[in-house]
């Protein structure tokens, strides 16, 4: 047992002799369970409890948090073992974000905290003007919420905090799907200005906390090549894509989308935005709708899917149908129109993507040019040691 400077007994938890302790040292943010000596009273410790890290060699590497339950082992929280996770922690952690978001924006909409490239593992953080939506997809972050949310609060000075549950990762862990609303409280959709439009965010009954501020640049760089454009948005969403080229002054834009929810908010965007006159809805299986679709013709048409291959085990079957989505969409692109094509899938690298992608195209009957290769906005950073944090990839083509 070690002590830190709370006074609290700590345990000990220690790499195997044949693990690779420099990939930690230098800046890998995870034990998985195979490297770690696992025994009896490791295994009986509470998903999220604290512990000290040692190499191979008994040297102290760091404090985690361990979860013996999961794949993910332990999550490194701090280089010093002796570190105390508490308000003050967190505050220093999110102030940290904080700078870098307001360095980039003028208005609090935008990812605060992005997990692990943020230093708070598991735990994302997006706010939306004096409401925050935290999603702690860790253990550990589940059981210090309280002092995670106070930290919040005194940083940023949000009035509302909502706890959104849902989503594989937090399963992964062992955690519950239920929702819940920490501080304060919203009466409805808040409006949310992006690129010119304003979009309708249900932070209560939403997908993960309600809006996609990871596609932000990418919805501009589309609207640039949309002046004038008949634009067609499948997998719409809250209409990401749809919303901001109208703005931009695209002629029309019809969104596409299974979720009857979803297309309300996309129309109340429009209207608060002044351009539902350019808009419409179609409530429909995407697929079924660029079937249905054949022969109708587009200047732009974006499909931006759920993730296909949300992992290793899914990676192939998810590029057979990032390529079906291609083949179905390219016919509808007119000549030197532009087809944009989505990936948020982690298990599928860019090349994979990009290579799924041409066959479809090139199964459609149609040749292309990639114009344009987008990732994840900067409120959403990439930690280069870990692949997986790059999961959003973007290529527009044009045909």
């Amino acid at each position: 047992m070690r002590r830190g400077m709370s006074g609290n007994a700590r345990p000990v938890v220690r790499l195997r002799p044949k693990s690779k302790p420099q990939a930690i040292r230098h800046g890998f943010p995870w034990v998985y369970l195979n490297e770690l000596v696992t025994d009896r009273r490791t295994s009986a410790l509470v998903p999220g409890t604290l512990a000290v890290l040692e190499d191979p060699e008994r040297r102290a590497m760091g404090l985690v948090a361990l979860n013996a339950g999961s794949k993910i082992a332990c999550r490194m929280l701090d280089r010093d073992p002796e570190a105390v996770i508490d308000r003050a922690w967190f505050e220093a952690r999110i102030a940290a974000a904080l700078a870098h978001r307001e360095q980039l924006f003028d208005a609090p909409f935008y990812r605060l905290v992005h997990a692990e490239a943020d230093g708070l593992p598991g735990v994302v953080i997006d706010r939306f003007g004096d409401a925050a939506v935290i999603q702690p997809n860790a253990a550990w972050a589940e059981t210090l919420l309280e002092p995670l949310v106070e930290a919040l609060v005194a940083v940023t000075g949000v009035d509302t905090v909502l706890k959104g549950a849902g989503g594989r990762a937090r399963a992964l862990e062992g955690l519950d799907d239920a929702d819940a609303v920490l501080r304060g409280g919203v009466d409805g959709p808040v409006p949310v200005p992006m690129n010119g439009a304003t979009y309708m965010a249900d932070l209560e009954g939403g997908q993960k906390t309600g809006l996609f501020f990871d596609q932000r640049d990418n919805h501009a760089a589309v609207a640039r090549l949309a002046r004038g454009a008949r634009v067609l948005d499948v997998f719409s969403h809250v209409g990401g894509f749809s919303l901001a080229a109208l703005a931009a002054g695209a002629a029309s834009a019809l969104a596409v989308d299974g979720s009857a929810a979803a297309l309300g908010l996309a129309e109340r965007g429009a209207e608060a935005s002044g351009v539902a006159a350019r808009f419409e809805t179609r409530r429909e299986d995407a697929f079924a709708a660029l079937e249905a679709l054949s022969g109708e013709v587009f200047d732009v048409v974006v499909c931006d899917p759920p993730a296909f291959a949300p992992s290793k085990s899914a990676r192939e079957a998810g590029l057979r149908a990032y390529e079906r989505v291609a083949r179905l969409a390219a016919p509808l692109v007119g000549q030197g129109g532009y087809l944009v094509l989505c990936s948020c899938s982690h298990a599928a690298d860019l090349a994979a993507f990009r290579a799924a992608c041409a066959r479809g195209i090139g199964k459609a009957g149609r040749r292309s040019q990639i114009v344009y290769t987008g990732f994840a906005a900067p409120d959403h950073p990439l930690l280069p040691h870990l692949a997986e944090s790059g999961y959003l990839k973007v290529l527009v083509f044009r045909l």
